[in-house]
């Protein structure tokens, strides 16, 4: 396992911080400084887990869960969108035409995935058109994680670096393997031949480019047993109890002075 980040350094991203940073690049930086105003109501960290097809980010994933740490899976918000009647169905519907619809109207998913496989010009219209429910999902989970008050969320995101999502989360885990072994996992786990094993791996970033932008990465060449005892360190270290000052601006402290507050106006006023 490597870090490259200070544990005790690591910054707590609030919603508000989130959604200043989309209001940035999205509108204009007048919208972004007016989310500055409720920073301190909203402290949650969020941690990206980002790897590659066949890397074991869903076995890290998983072992998080084991842990007690709520994990957004990005990949189910992707299914999710892709129901029948939903917007990024039609969306995808009205790319791809209905011959990719099986008889009961839901997409087939295999026969999408080899087209975009095979084709970077499909696999960018794909993205295109699930971009935005995905995108919205995704806050939408992180909001529900933070309105019960979660301390700590998991990211869990394929492209987390195409999807410039990586910005948003702090720190970064990349759960890494090397090609060969990425490559024979991938053929075995699927049953694909080496031909579309290497079309499916290369229609990502290399897992050693994120492995070289991760904070943390995470070696699971080995055994199942040696990559759990590598997230169960990473776990100490990202659940320890929020510093004083993460605390001061957590959304926890803001209730509980708003709470002594009013306390005290009602004594003073019985």
């Amino acid at each position: 396992m490597l870090t490259r980040y200070p544990m005790h350094e690591v910054p707590v991203y609030s919603l508000n911080t989130i959604l200043r940073k989309v209001a940035a690049k999205t509108f204009h930086q007048g919208l972004a400084r007016k989310f500055r105003v409720w920073d301190s109501l909203c402290r949650m960290r969020i941690i990206g887990l980002t790897g590659g097809i066949a890397s074991g980010k869903s076995t890290v994933s998983r072992e998080f869960q084991a842990l007690g740490v709520p994990v957004i899976d990005a990949d189910k918000i992707a299914h999710a969108a892709l129901k029948k009647g939903t917007i990024g169905w039609r969306r995808v519907t009205t790319h791809f035409g209905n011959g990719i619809l099986l008889e009961n109207g839901e997409i087939n998913r295999a026969h999408l995935g080899n087209i975009v496989f095979s084709d970077p010009a499909k696999r960018k219209e794909l993205n295109s058109a699930l971009s935005l429910p995905i995108t919205v999902g995704i806050f939408w989970e992180l909001f529900k994680h933070w309105i019960v008050g979660s301390k700590v969320v998991v990211l869990d995101v394929p492209l987390l670096f195409e999807a410039k999502l990586n910005s948003l989360t702090r720190p970064i885990i990349v759960v890494w393997v090397d090609h060969g072994t990425q490559e024979q996992r991938l053929i075995k786990r699927d049953k694909i031949s080496t031909e579309q094993a290497f079309n499916r791996i290369h229609a990502q970033l290399p897992l050693d480019w994120k492995r070289d932008r991760a904070n943390i990465v995470i070696d699971n060449c080995g055994t199942l047993e040696e990559t759990r005892a590598q997230v169960h360190h990473i776990w100490t270290q990202v659940t320890a109890p929020l510093s004083w000052r993460e605390y001061i601006s957590s959304r926890s402290s803001v209730a509980a002075v708003v709470g002594i507050a009013f306390l005290l106006w009602f004594v003073r006023r019985c």
